[in-house]
């Protein structure tokens, strides 16, 4: 008669201690980890009936992947009894590091000569998010970043007045030029008729300050818009220059 395999029970404390998520990544590395034992190690504890590994397949089973757990709403994650506000905020947390350890991997380190350099650095950390957020990346005189400055979030037609901020943002950090970026929370990256206006209002402030506008990216799920790429930064430029031209005959 073959013996009964052994029913473990619950409570991840009565486990075996080679089986306990903790002590086995301890011991063997947090590679050898399910990502359910290792949202459990987050997690702590269980609740009556529920261990700490299946509070975890359950968001696994949930959100179906981490991309989209970081993506959700803590409301969404309310509604898995068993979850904390505690909880809830070291998975949120967790899963934000990780998402930033993707963008550290692809630093601005070097100097930028194309559009796939930035966005390799901020689609990491712009495709997932449910609200459009504005950053500008400030170049020096030889294509390098100085900083990628925040500016503002909520729509495009709210950040427009800001084009005031982001010019003193790089007069301050003595940038020769600058490269726009925003996010489209709904994965479509092609640019609205705003989006538009806005670049080329950027285009004129940028020559009339002797700062470069190089770029406007704008980020989807995947993919990403470039008015560079598309020619449309070239476009706006002799436009700014067709309206300086005829100023000066005017005058």
């Amino acid at each position: 008669m073959a013996p009964q395999k052994k029913l473990y029970e619950r409570a991840i404390v009565n486990w075996p201690e080679e089986d306990r998520p903790r002590e086995k990544l301890l011991k063997r590395g947090a590679d050898t980890l399910s990502n359910a034992e290792l949202l459990a190690i987050l997690i702590r504890t269980g609740v009556k009936g529920s261990s700490a590994v299946d509070l975890g397949r359950e968001l696994i089973g949930r959100f179906k992947t981490l991309r989209q757990m970081s993506s959700a709403d803590v409301a969404e994650f309310r509604e898995i009894k068993g979850l904390s506000t505690a909880k809830i905020a070291h998975i949120k947390a967790a899963v934000e590091l990780g998402r930033r350890m993707m963008s550290e991997e692809r630093a601005l380190e070097r100097s930028i000569h194309s559009s796939a350099d930035v966005v390799d650095y901020l689609m990491p950390l712009l495709r997932d998010l449910k609200h459009e957020v504005f950053k500008v990346v400030l170049l020096d005189r030889g294509n390098s970043a100085l900083e990628v400055a925040d500016i503002g979030e909520g729509d495009v037609a709210k950040t427009e007045p800001s084009i005031r901020k982001i010019m003193l943002r790089a007069a301050q950090a003595y940038a020769a030029g600058l490269i726009a970026v925003h996010n489209h929370p709904s994965g479509d990256p092609t640019p609205s008729e705003q989006d538009k206006l806005l670049t080329r209002d950027l285009v004129i402030a940028g020559r009339a300050m002797e700062i470069r506008v190089f770029d406007h990216l704008i980020i989807g799920d995947g993919r990403y818009f470039s008015f560079a790429d598309e020619g449309l930064i070239e476009e706006y430029e002799r436009q700014v220059i067709i309206l300086s031209n005829q100023g000066r005959q005017a005058l």
